[in-house]
């Protein structure tokens, strides 16, 4: 049996959540194999061939993989999907939205956010909002499976020296256009990558207040800045700061939750970060229910006081 990972990247640097990826595959089998599916990606192919216990990289380049659009990865999965026993992929944007569409056209049953692995074909993975674990056993010969990148740790990056096979690219499909990409940029860490993140909520009342309170914070702990699903929908900040369910599922060292009550949908996006301290007025807020650290003060005073004492 050998697994297929499918690397993330940006045509330039591997993402993270590859290496996490990788580490649930190696449960699965012994002979793991990673596809960079890209256009001038040769840096991401030879990342990917540094990662402890990667025994080869496929490598297919082509101008029309540039935007990562779903249907030509799709295509180009399925030419080596045969020689595969698990195909893996991160539980993030980019491997919920290409392993469906693997899954259907290979007519098989897709095994969705998996954090645990019971045996090759046994899975564990979360349901109603990570207040139950489902078992799930899968029969189909080709195990189609996006990771929840905070359930494995991340394989090393440096130790590894696979094999780079270069193989040729399927023809454009023709089926979408890439018309543009609106990205926001920051010097701070990437949510999902940090270990360390501070997030606000609602109580912090505005997009104002939340940038005036929020970031020096960040700025003095060289923290990642997420948000509730409250405080996105009121426009304290864009959608790609929420933390949650429906937002991203993250597993810092450290998450800073302030003026965040603590709905079921958030706490099933940060609920598995090693240390989860709390700042709400309420002190009866679920948040304190998960929180390592809880102080019920108001925010507007504990905030500056914490960034005095951090010096």
């Amino acid at each position: 049996m050998t697994a297929l990972v499918i690397a993330e990247h940006d045509n330039l640097s591997l993402k993270p959540s590859t290496l996490n990826t990788v580490t649930a595959a190696m449960q699965l089998s012994s002979d793991v194999h990673i596809l960079v599916v890209g256009s001038n990606a040769q840096a991401v192919a030879q990342a990917a061939a540094k990662i402890s216990g990667v025994g080869k990289v496929i490598h297919a380049d082509a101008p029309q993989y540039a935007d990562q659009l779903v249907e030509n990865i799709a295509a180009q999965i399925l030419v080596l999907a045969p020689q595969y026993s698990h195909i893996l992929a991160p539980s993030t944007a980019g491997g919920k939205n290409v392993l469906p569409r693997v899954a259907a056209l290979l007519d098989v049953s897709q095994i969705s956010d998996i954090t645990r692995v019971i045996s090759q074909d046994t899975f564990e993975r979360p349901i109603y909002a990570g207040n139950a674990i489902a078992t799930v056993q899968s029969t189909d010969a080709i195990k189609v499976i996006t990771v929840r990148t905070t359930g494995f740790d991340a394989a090393s990056a440096q130790d590894g020296n696979a094999a780079i096979e270069v193989i040729a690219a399927v023809s454009d499909q023709g089926k979408s256009v890439f018309k543009g990409r609106e990205l926001t940029k920051s010097d701070r860490p990437e949510l999902t990558a940090a270990k360390i993140i501070v997030s606000g909520g609602r109580g912090l009342g505005s997009a104002e207040k939340y940038h005036e309170v929020m970031e020096p914070l960040a700025d003095k702990m060289g923290a990642a800045l997420g948000a509730s699903r409250a405080a996105v929908d009121a426009g304290y900040v864009p959608n790609d700061y929420q933390v949650g369910q429906t937002g991203k599922i993250v597993a810092p060292t450290l998450y800073v939750a302030i003026g965040i009550s603590g709905a079921i949908q958030h706490l099933a996006g940060m609920k598995d970060s090693k240390v989860i301290v709390a700042i709400n007025k309420d002190p009866e807020a679920p948040i304190f229910s998960v929180a390592d650290y809880g102080l019920a003060a108001d925010l507007f005073e504990a905030v500056p006081e914490l960034i005095k004492e951090l010096g």
